[in-house]
């Protein structure tokens, strides 16, 4: 394998800033994303890229022609929250019942079954990875522990301030890392109390070129993620930079764009759950120390 870029839009729309609260005028900024869609796609047609879009059930439901777009150009789905909630502190029978509700609406639109998630603001419950088991999921990009590396997630991690961290069992849920640094909401967009500073889009390029070299130079079978927003990445200057963008990663030997399904189905062939684990024994907890 070489390294694997995967572009992944959260189409949020207006259930962002519905989520947070947000008076009329802020959920309009939210409907730039529908604005900014079409352009998207265009520019992933120009360039031979295929990506991936989380999708709130609350977008599919309001924007379907635009969801059975993306999917007619040959993109994957993936559900990301019903109302771009915070899972954090859902039940699970509750947490299960939206992303259960999110599956079939997709489903219904694209013709086929989504095998990926993303969390809404990346928060994941105690109970989340074991819903996306028992449901067949096959990959998730919400969480951290590594930067270009994919891993597996664990079922039943539990940690206290008075305890020891103890791990749980290795699940055959892949993670495609997500990181901050790669996306592109805190660098493009404010919000009182939140986003302070717009950045230019030559800054961003500079960033995200930089965390390119090193994927490339350090994780040649890795995956380079980039969250984009189109609400916030559809502008056109910065839509240009992310064209600009594409064109420089694409110049590079052995790097390839490919959905996130597409890349975990092939990682997974190659790196069985089981083998890997074994192989990294101190990142399962194997190796760790309880009281």
């Amino acid at each position: 394998m070489t390294l694997t870029v995967c572009l992944s839009f959260d189409f949020d729309a207006t259930s962002l800033w519905i989520a947070s609260g947000a008076g009329a005028t802020d959920v309009s900024r939210g409907e730039f994303g529908a604005v900014a869609v079409p352009r998207i796609l265009d520019m992933l047609e120009r360039t031979g890229a295929r990506a991936t879009f989380f999708v709130p059930g609350h977008t599919a439901l309001a924007y379907p022609p635009l969801v059975r777009a993306i999917a007619a150009d040959g993109h994957e789905l993936a559900p990301h929250g019903w109302v771009h909630e915070s899972t954090r502190d859902l039940p699970k029978e509750s947490e299960r019942a939206l992303l259960e509700k999110n599956l079939e609406i997709l489903a219904r639109l694209s013709g086929a079954d989504p095998k990926g998630y993303r969390a809404s603001s990346d928060q994941l419950s105690p109970h989340t990875i074991e819903i996306l088991a028992e449901l067949g999921i096959e990959y998730d990009a919400s969480c951290s522990g590594s930067d270009f590396d994919p891993y597996y997630l664990r079922v039943g991690d539990s940690w206290s301030v008075t305890g020891p961290y103890r791990f749980g069992e290795v699940s055959n849920v892949l993670e495609i890392p997500f990181s901050w640094a790669l996306d592109d909401f805190p660098q493009f967009e404010f919000w009182p109390g939140w986003g302070h500073r717009l950045a230019s889009p030559a800054e961003v390029e500079a960033l995200w070129r930089e965390e390119f070299d090193h994927a490339v130079k350090r994780a040649p079978d890795g995956v380079f993620d980039l969250c984009l927003h189109p609400q916030c990445i559809g502008r056109w200057p910065r839509l240009a930079m992310l064209e600009q963008l594409v064109s420089y990663m694409a110049g590079h030997d052995g790097v390839t764009f490919r959905t996130m399904l597409d890349f975990a189905r092939e990682w997974k062939a190659a790196n069985p759950a089981a083998e890997w684990a074994e192989r990294n024994s101190t990142l399962c907890g194997r190796d760790s120390l309880l009281e």
